[in-house]
């Protein structure tokens, strides 16, 4: 067993020196890379792609990238790169191999011979890390939509200043890009995403609700379906602007208060786990030894 893990650890060495030493540029290639223009998209992103690029097409979909919904995933999470399906189902194609070779060499080293548990445990292993980009990508996406939900109601009311000062909505925009960008990276990217297609000569309602799609909140469904309204019933989009921010912060408020209600239930098992028991072991201590000494000879005295 001992020659099994050296070999292991040998070949996973020259593996990863080997591909080391081939992502890694030379010298040459560096100044070629300083020489080109900015424009150029020479990162790593492009060695990885060229890795993970033909185990991709093994898990990829039949069809086209934007008839799918995995799509607007990508962009739920701010992901645009154009090689970023590429990575992704060449991550659920190489992952599940690489953690089913891990686990059944962990396994032959440590001993097991049984051909059940080893089948068992890698095909388990194996399943456990395809779904592993799609909680990554899940888990992107959730922070993305709470950081954008939490700084829309600034961008709302900074937005009601700026439209009650006289300013137009597609400058209140331009206005409130500039501004949210020290709270948000997120809010403003997506704002400013909004304000080139309005320049770009795509309608007002068309660049509000790919906006929503793009974000994923749905208090910003909310809000391009009151400024839609608002241009088509030549309602004031000032008093609109008003009563949409109370709401929203209203909804963040109510949040907070039931994110804050949720705590002790969820210091319930930590508590019952981990504190409750050395409590007790504290409080009743000294008097469980007290009653052993006492009881233990009464009873050796008695037997």
């Amino acid at each position: 067993m001992f020659i099994v893990a050296l070999l292991t650890f040998t070949a996973v060495m020259l593996a990863a020196g080997a591909l080391f030493l081939w992502v890694t540029p030379s010298v040459t290639e560096q100044r070629l890379q300083a020489l080109a223009p900015a424009t150029e998209d020479r990162g790593w992103t492009e060695t990885v792609v060229k890795l993970v690029g033909p185990f991709a097409h093994l898990s990829s979909p039949t069809a086209g990238m934007d008839a799918t919904p995995l799509r607007l995933r990508f962009l739920n999470a701010g992901i645009r790169h154009e090689s970023a399906p590429l990575l992704y189902f060449g991550a659920k194609t190489l992952l599940p191999l690489g953690v089913a070779l891990a686990v059944y060499a962990s396994m032959v080293t440590a001993g097991v011979t049984d051909s059940t548990q080893l089948m068992l445990y890698t095909l388990l292993a194996a399943f456990a890390a395809c779904y592993l980009p799609n909680l990554c990508l899940r888990w992107m996406a959730a922070r993305r939509k709470r950081e954008i939900f939490e700084s829309f109601p600034d961008a709302a009311d900074l937005m009601l200043v700026c439209v009650e000062a006289g300013m137009g909505l597609d400058a209140a925009l331009g206005k409130v890009t500039e501004e949210i960008r020290l709270q948000s990276e997120a809010l403003a990217q997506e704002l400013h995403w909004t304000n080139l297609e309005m320049r770009a000569g795509s309608t007002r309602e068309k660049s509000l609700r790919n906006l929503a799609a793009r974000t994923g909140v749905d208090e910003i469904y909310t809000f391009a379906t009151m400024l839609t309204q608002a241009d088509r019933f030549g309602t004031s989009i000032g008093e609109s602007l008003r009563v949409f921010s109370d709401d929203l912060r209203h909804k963040r408020q109510m949040r907070a208060e039931e994110l804050a209600a949720k705590v002790p239930t969820k210091m319930l098992l930590p508590l019952v786990t981990c504190i409750f028991p050395a409590i007790v072991m504290v409080v009743l201590g000294p008097a469980l030894i007290r009653i052993v000494r006492t009881v233990l000879p009464m009873m050796a005295g008695q037997g």
